[in-house]
């Protein structure tokens, strides 16, 4: 076990770790709810332009990571030229939340399809105000689903490395620090990176897919 004691004394190692928890937490929680709003937009309401919202929305879901990663970095050197600043762990937050939101959208969108619109004209005919079934009816009932998103897109986001690279500058992630030390040389270090990132991937996605069963069990 000297390797993962050296890992958690290794500076470098601890501060890709730290940055990739701050990014990966930010962009899950806006690009969960970003997401989820998108999917109750686009499956429960009627408007003009609807095709073009979700093709728009969705659209991101078609760019390879790299590609993605390539166009997000010529807009933010335009930006940064006009503006006057660099890219690092806000523009990577960005990026992720770009990446991230349709995956969260196509998750929760699944749990609105299967929601019952009568629950909510129940609550209203209480006297419930729009808000209120928001917030005691819609939000619980989609809960699972929105849950669930926001694990898929917190493990997309903490160990992507295409956008991660492309816009995280001098910004150092887990997939990143793994990159660069391994270009170098190889070292017992990066296996146990690897099982310490990949054991609570693992706890999550079983977290999730309990939580599933037994929604789809209520």
């Amino acid at each position: 076990l000297k390797w993962y004691g050296a890992l958690f004394k290794s500076g470098p190692a601890l501060n890709a770790l730290w940055n990739s928890t701050i990014i990966a937490a930010v962009a899950t929680i806006i690009a969960t709810i970003i997401g989820t709003m998108a999917a109750i937009v686009a499956v429960r309401y009627r408007f003009k332009g609807k095709r073009a919202f979700q093709g728009l929305a969705g659209a991101p879901l078609a760019f390879p990571q790299l590609l993605l990663g390539i166009v997000l970095l010529l807009w933010f050197s335009v930006l940064g030229r006009w503006f006057g600043f660099n890219t690092g762990i806000v523009t990577a937050i960005i990026g992720h939340i770009v990446y991230i939101a349709p995956f969260a959208m196509v998750i929760v969108a699944v749990q609105v399809y299967n929601f019952d619109p009568v629950l909510e004209d129940a609550a209203r005919d209480c006297g419930a105000s729009t808000w209120e079934v928001y917030r005691h009816v819609t939000i619980p009932l989609l809960w699972p689903g929105i849950f669930s998103a926001a694990i898929f897109a917190f493990l997309l986001s903490w160990g992507n490395f295409y956008i991660t690279y492309s816009l995280a500058g001098s910004t150092r992630t887990i997939p990143t620090f793994i990159f660069s030390g391994i270009a170098v040389g190889s070292s017992p270090l990066y296996p146990a990176i690897a099982t310490v990132v990949f054991v609570p991937g693992i706890l999550l996605v079983i977290l999730a897919n309990r939580l599933r069963i037994r929604a789809a069990a209520v």
